[in-house]
């Protein structure tokens, strides 16, 4: 008895956990604080990047000195059986060599590897861009379906409520008995709807449990509301031009891989002189240092056809690099454009479906309800009128989803929130 309840204890002690902790989505906000700590990809770019950082840490140290002990004549001359003790050999030499670069390859060294942590860290900020705007698009479409799936439990009590006037109507022989069963038909298709649109919120909490590291089918809170649209002023081309320049991840990526691949180039020129390599060797001979030697070795670069094809070919990855870099540019100023043009448009459908289309449609359905009732209209017309405020209605939250999807993109490409 008591061993069960110890594991109904145990059990429970962790359920409770999980249950305390705070279930994400009703911000984007939290999902994207929930992203940052936990996503394995964004994890696994910070880490290369810190690893590229500690590689620059140690680049242009010399190599680590050499140290060679030769026993010679260890028979003396066949006087005695062979040995290993230096005080009973001939002579023993203790030679230390360290290789030295040509003057100024090691600063050439560091600033290559500064140059690619560099680029490795622009890199991470761009994994983290990505994901932050797949986040941000994904809410977005995640609300718009919220709130459609919202909008059409609305419009389907609505057609309930109509369904019993035509019903009532015709009771009283004021209508046909088709108008009732118009209505039947109309709820049919928007609970055929509901079903398309639940199927659709569950695939989009599964894509967003993906990018949190989360089980698909982990429960997620329910969208409150959307980010706030910077101001029109926020959204000048020309400004955002000069700061995607600077801040782009990508683009500062691949201006340091441009950069480095400037200093591979000077450093492959620096092959054409030689290396070094000093070194030093005293001479024990018996129980007591004799002699010592000072060394000093160079390599003859002679082999100028090998060279001349590795100078040819940093000139040709620097090349590269810098076309990279302005293909790059080319294109994520294109895609400031884009976005830019995408989101105004957006906003400005808001606009005219906020300011007249919806006050339209709902002075037109509260006027064919009541000629409705009247019996002046037919109910065809009372479920056009109905149509027309959902579309409307729908069209809203579709642009309000759409600015927000641009607003994203706009962000990715800068590197940072507006």
């Amino acid at each position: 008895m008591h061993i069960t309840s110890a594991m109904a204890l145990a059990i429970c002690i962790p359920l409770a956990s999980i249950a305390a902790e705070p279930v994400p989505g009703n911000s984007v906000e939290s999902l994207l604080e929930f992203v940052r700590e936990r996503n394995p990809e964004y994890a696994s770019m910070r880490h290369e990047a810190e690893a590229a950082g500690e590689r620059a840490a140690s680049a242009g140290a010399l190599p680590d000195p050499k140290l060679r002990i030769e026993l010679q004549d260890i028979t003396q001359m066949g006087e005695q059986s062979p040995t290993l003790s230096p005080s009973r050999v001939g002579r023993t030499r203790y030679q230390i060599m360290q290789d030295v670069p040509w003057f100024g390859k090691r600063d050439l060294q560091r600033e290559i590897a500064g140059l690619e942590a560099e680029g490795a860290k622009g890199k991470a900020s761009g994994t983290w861009s990505e994901l932050a705007a797949r986040i941000k698009s994904g809410y977005a479409q995640f609300y718009y379906v919220n709130e459609s799936e919202r909008l059409t439990k609305e419009i389907l009590d609505l057609m309930t409520r109509l369904e019993r006037v035509s019903q009532s109507r015709y009771a009283g022989g004021l209508a046909a008995q088709s108008d009732a069963i118009r209505a039947q038909v109309e709820q049919t298709s928007m609970k055929s709807e509901l079903v398309a649109l639940e199927n659709e919120k569950r695939m989009i909490q599964s894509r967003l449990n993906m990018l949190m590291a989360r089980p698909a089918n982990a429960p997620l809170a329910e969208p409150q509301r959307l980010r706030p649209l910077p101001a029109p002023v926020k959204l000048d081309y020309a400004a955002l031009e000069d700061r995607v320049r600077s801040r782009n991840p990508q683009l500062s990526a691949d201006d340091a891989r441009a950069r480095a691949a400037e200093k591979t180039r000077d450093l492959t020129y620096k092959n054409r002189y030689p290396d070094f390599a000093v070194g030093i060797a005293p001479i024990q001979v018996r129980n007591s240092v004799k002699e010592w030697e000072l060394m000093v070795e160079v390599n003859i670069p002679i082999q100028q056809s090998s060279r001349r094809a590795q100078e040819r070919e940093a000139e040709a990855m620097l090349s590269a690099a810098r076309s990279r870099k302005e293909a790059t540019a080319n294109q994520v100023l294109a895609e400031l454009a884009e976005n830019l043009s995408g989101l105004d448009a957006a906003r400005r459908t808001e606009t005219i479906i906020n300011n007249s289309l919806l006050p339209q449609a709902e002075l037109t359905y509260k006027s064919a309800l009541a000629s409705y009732e009247n019996g002046k209209v037919d109910f065809a017309t009372l479920l056009d009128a109905q149509r027309q405020i959902r579309q409307a209605k729908q069209n809203q939250i579709k642009a309000q989803a759409e600015a927000q999807a641009r607003l994203a993109e706009i962000e990715r490409i800068l590197g940072e929130d507006l």
